[in-house]
């Protein structure tokens, strides 16, 4: 399997040159489940993008501090991508800011989280079980660090799981797959960020994600679900 990486991230402060980026983190992702695959990372925040992206076997769309409704021109060129992704069926998965743009272009909408900043690790409340799925606990939990949200799905999309009454990941069809989360975080990674980010969170919101830190994610079983996902994509 070779997978693109569309990477979003536009961090590039000091604290982000001292951690790995997000396609190296995506790579070990999916290579916790299956160490044999590829992937080729594109920095679409810079205007990089596949010549042709159907020459991959799917795709995943990184996090980002940007926002997806900001109207950069690198933003609108990845809703259009996503775009024709899904009309060919391409097998795409989107994490944090992907699940938004995969949300956005398809038809649905974004708002502001009402209560501010979600961050730390979040239980999620797992609403649907695909077959990919199946080894995915009813409360799946993951790290988060978001203050934006998809307050409508696509048309057709079957909501995942949600916390706090909000939607966090979706299907649609065979071939999309998204998470509101960072299943690429390791916790060293997201105590490292919790620091960083503390006077943005605030002190109530720093103080709760530290705590819920004290756990640790599901990462190993989102990683081989998320294998699982593209490898019965691909089958259909």
């Amino acid at each position: 399997m070779h997978l693109a990486i569309l990477m979003t991230n536009t961090d590039e402060s000091e604290f982000a040159q001292r951690h790995p980026k997000d396609g190296e983190k995506f790579t070990d992702l999916i290579q916790m489940a299956r160490q044999d695959w590829r992937t080729t990372v594109f920095s679409v925040k810079d205007g990089e993008f596949p010549q042709d992206l159907f020459e991959f076997n799917g795709a995943m769309i990184t996090g980002s501090p940007a926002s997806v409704r900001s109207g950069a021109p690198w933003v609108a060129q990845l809703l259009e991508l996503i775009r024709t992704a899904h009309a060919r069926d391409l097998p795409l998965f989107g994490a944090c800011f992907g699940h938004q743009a995969i949300a956005l272009a398809l038809g649905g909408s974004l708002d502001r989280n009402h209560d501010g900043w979600v961050h730390g690790l979040t239980r999620n409340h797992l609403l649907a079980r695909p077959d990919w799925a199946a080894a995915l606990p009813e409360e799946i939990k993951l790290y988060g660090s978001h203050c934006e949200c998809v307050s409508t799905l696509p048309p057709d999309a079957t909501p995942l799981s949600e916390w706090n009454g909000m939607n966090t990941g979706f299907t649609l069809g065979r071939h999309i797959f998204t998470t509101q989360h960072h299943p690429e975080m390791t916790h060293d990674f997201i105590i490292a960020l919790s620091e960083e980010m503390r006077e943005v969170l605030g002190p109530a919101v720093h103080t709760r994600a530290k705590n819920s830190l004290k756990d640790h994610s599901d990462q190993l079983v989102f990683a081989e679900c998320l294998a699982r996902f593209f490898e019965q994509a691909i089958a259909h």
